[in-house]
């Protein structure tokens, strides 16, 4: 899977995949994804890049 990436638009900013082509495959609202990850707790280590694939380790 090809990690995320941190687009900002100006008016909001968001996560995105692309795909092999270099389109974008999935897209997430940073806000709402942050929101559910303290929401709710993964069972998963997820490696950088992948956040919302699992949890990640504190530094």
């Amino acid at each position: 899977m090809p990690n995320r990436e941190l687009i900002d638009t100006g008016t909001d900013k968001r996560y995105v995949r692309r795909d092999d082509k270099g389109r974008f495959s999935e897209s997430d609202d940073v806000g709402k994804s942050l929101a559910a990850d303290r929401r709710t707790k993964a069972k998963t280590a997820a490696k950088p890049g992948q956040g919302d694939r699992g949890d990640r380790k504190k530094r």
